[in-house]
């Protein structure tokens, strides 16, 4: 189902969008806690984003700059704001549209249905942007990039691919002789320590990002991903 998030802070506006939304079929969100729309994102990993101009502690133009560090998905701004200069902003910070409040909830509905096909339907381009996303940690397969709350680093190729496979074990442990194989194919000429310094390099990488403690030894067997930042 399409998940929709609603950053409003008029709690009426934000509400009847709300209800507007789920009539549609739409799973819609309205977020609360305008310090943390980054870490709300991440969370839902939202479809689309409907975004105000005027919001408390910064406005829909700084957030909407943070959240294009997270992801391409449509952001379409809704504000009474109707100033040339305001759209222009706007679509310079990465917005896909503006709307101008007072709007006709058809009229929302219908940029809704028209963006959602042009990200994700029938004028989506076929080479969409591959990820994985694991309580609001993603991995950025096209781009060898690792993201959180709004932090990015870059990866090399075999860290790409370490951090693929642990994200894709769930809470299984990986082996060291499977780590090994995936990150080469003559893995029998590779010597073990080489595994354990790419280890350290991921884990050095995750502090910067602020995760500590992310990756966890099981002594005699291998590694796996301890997901305790979603707690």
């Amino acid at each position: 189902m399409v998940r929709i998030l609603i950053v409003e802070d008029d709690e009426q506006i934000s509400l009847r969008l709300q209800a507007m939304l789920k009539k549609y079929g739409y799973e819609a969100y309205c977020a609360v806690d305008f310090q943390k729309i980054t870490k709300i994102f991440s969370e839902i990993q939202p479809n689309l984003v409907l975004l105000d101009v005027n919001l408390p502690y910064f406005d829909g133009f700084y957030w909407c700059r943070q959240l294009r560090l997270l992801s391409n998905c449509p952001i379409l701004f809704i504000s009474a704001r109707e100033g040339k200069m305001d759209q222009i902003m706007a679509l310079e910070n990465g917005a896909d549209d503006y709307i101008t409040k007072p709007f006709e909830l058809d009229v929302v509905i219908a940029k809704i249905r028209s963006h959602l096909r042009r990200a994700y339907g029938e004028y989506a381009l076929s080479n969409a942007e591959r990820l994985l996303n694991i309580n609001g940690l993603i991995l950025y397969l096209d781009r060898f990039e690792l993201v959180y709350r709004g932090e990015k680093i870059e990866l090399t190729k075999k860290e790409l691919v370490l951090m693929e496979v642990l994200m894709n074990a769930g809470d299984r442990v990986m082996s060291r002789d499977h780590l090994l194989e995936k990150l080469w194919d003559e893995h029998t000429f590779v010597d073990e320590n080489t595994l354990s310094v790419y280890i350290t390099r991921i884990r050095k990488k995750m502090k910067l990002i602020g995760l500590v403690g992310a990756v966890e030894t099981v002594r005699g067997v291998g590694y796996r991903l301890l997901k305790v930042w979603g707690e």
